[in-house]
């Protein structure tokens, strides 16, 4: 089998090149790279990983005609245009857990320096002054901590804030109250922030949503002398409006790691009174660049090799102990999408994915994409289970996940219902001895068919003699029938016949087909 092949582009860690040469890749150490230089041997790679140095542009992406998976050894993906990574089926991941506690613990050592002036007093100190009544510091015990984002850095800081006796309150919207009151925290609104907190600290992606969160009308809202620290992300404080509440003094200090435009060389606030700054050294340890070294690392060899999804951004969880138990069902489940989607030609409005039985105790996200991998094909020759979902978003399709406890018939079933103009139709399927996927009913009518290769499928009128004509029609063209699968509503009904057949189907054929008595619907399909 072919060893998949990554291009590391940034400097990283030799940590990197060790674990992936361990994991069974091939690995080639390319840095400092155009962005013409790169798309010019992008093309050989199934794997990129990077920092921040490159931008994985629209363009770079075009030229990367093998690429899979793209890995940031950090946090932050603003270099890596997600979009357009999804639209090509490009798993976009990266290591968010890396260097939360070198980040978490340099906001806190930014609090320290803001709290006691520590920086003015090093520089006033170190000239010759012994200035001891100038810096008049404040104490941390007994202040109120503001997190602006509660995730896995802001509870890291969380928890050492409350180890320094300080008060903690938290806006984030996605942090439940049972998890407020398990990390010792107060949730609150924004502006019950603003106006409560001695100490700001941010930790939150920069979306539109938080985009100058800290606004000139939020900074308005804060209490007077209050200290801001943002070892996030830049863009999230206006910083013309905190460069004017430093001034004021209604600010009484700020401390900076990110800046809107980076490098930052200029900035408003350079020379302020009061402001602190340094070059986004949040993740600059060398415990943190080792470990997200090897965790990108780690999770790109995993999916390349093993199948494992670990912190993507633009499809599902899937670890590598999980992949091989759900990889029958994703055959399973592409089979279906692709079955559903050849054989309807109204305009799908929406898709139902139901699991009962074992299936129901699954991750049933990568099922989902299988399903809508197979069914989109009939917009798109280089669908995967990574670009599916955003094809389907992008063209209205809303889709369904059902749960059912229940076990029927099998014990376990996966069933694709699409609605249509003409009402809705479905297909299931099942495992056979956990492993070999098996379509067990097509609309509404039990038929057990291997899907597989070539194959042919006839709605016809159940009738005497029939599989006789059929038969003889298809040895005539000298296409040999590979299996044979019936089912039929009753006797005498509607019947479905899935045929596979050795090599393709020519137009000719489908039409002789057609003219047999009986028939309704020929179609021939191929997996």
């Amino acid at each position: 089998m072919t060893k998949p092949k990554i291009l590391i582009s940034d400097k990283m860690d030799p940590r990197a090149a060790e674990v992936f040469r361990e994991r069974g890749c091939e690995v080639d150490e390319i840095t400092g790279k155009t962005p013409e230089e790169l798309m010019a041997i992008i093309g050989d790679y199934d794997g990129l990983a990077i920092r921040s140095s490159t931008t994985v542009t629209e363009e770079i992406l075009a030229a990367a005609t093998n690429l899979k998976v793209v890995g940031r050894a950090g946090i932050g993906v603003d270099n890596v245009n997600i979009p357009a990574a999804s639209a090509r089926g490009v798993v976009v991941m990266n290591t968010p857990f890396g260097n939360s506690i070198t980040t978490a613990e340099h906001a806190i050592a930014l609090m320290f320096a803001l709290a006691r002036q520590l920086p003015e007093a090093d520089t006033s100190t170190q000239a010759g002054k012994w200035e001891k009544n100038r810096f008049m510091g404040v104490e941390l015990t007994g202040k109120t901590l503001g997190l602006i984002g509660a995730g896995n850095i802001g509870g890291i800081v969380a928890s050492r804030a409350l180890g320094l006796k300080m008060k903690v309150v938290a806006f984030d919207p996605f942090l439940t109250p049972e998890r407020a009151v398990e990390m010792g925290i107060e949730k609150v609104d924004l502006d019950g922030l603003l106006s409560r907190a001695d100490f700001i600290t941010l930790h939150t992606p920069l979306t539109d949503d938080t985009r100058n969160i800290l606004s000139k009308e939020n900074l308005a809202k804060t209490k007077k002398g209050v200290r801001i620290i943002n070892c996030a992300r830049g863009g999230l404080i206006d910083e013309a409006a905190l460069k004017e509440a430093l001034d004021s003094g209604h600010v009484a200090g700020a401390a900076l790691d990110v800046f809107a435009k980076e490098p930052a060389k200029e900035s408003p606030l350079f020379g302020t009174p009061n402001f602190i700054c340094t070059p986004h050294l949040g993740a600059s340890t060398n415990e943190a660049q080792v470990n997200v070294a090897i965790q990108v690392a780690e999770q790109l060899s995993d999916y390349l090799v093993n199948g494992g999804v670990t912190n993507a951004l633009n499809m599902p969880s899937l670890s590598a102990e999980e992949a091989p138990k759900l990889k029958p069902y994703m055959a399973l489940a592409e089979n279906l999408g692709t079955l559903l989607g050849q054989l309807n030609a109204q305009e799908i409005e929406s898709i139902a994915i139901e699991v009962e039985g074992a299936a129901a105790e699954l991750n049933i996200k990568p099922i989902t994409g299988a399903v809508l991998a197979g069914l989109m094909r009939r917009y798109s020759d280089t669908v995967n289970m990574v670009n599916a979902p955003y094809l389907a978003k992008e063209r209205g399709l809303n889709v369904a996940e059902v749960r059912h406890e229940r076990e029927g018939d099998y014990h376990t079933l996966l069933r694709v219902t699409a609605k249509t103009s003409e009402g809705e139709k479905s297909v299931a399927g099942t495992l056979f001895a956990n492993k070999a996927p098996r379509l067990v009913e097509i609309f509404g009518i039990k038929v057990e068919a291997d899907l597989a290769g070539h194959m042919l499928y006839i709605v016809n009128e159940d009738a005497p003699g029939f599989i006789g004509s059929i038969g003889s029609t298809l040895g005539e063209a000298g296409l040999n029938i590979g299996t044979f699968h019936l089912g039929r509503r009753n006797a005498g009904g509607e019947a479905v016949l899935l045929l596979s057949i050795d090599s393709p189907i020519e137009e000719a054929v489908l039409w002789n087909v057609c003219k047999l008595p009986g028939v309704k619907t020929v179609k021939a399909l191929n997996f």
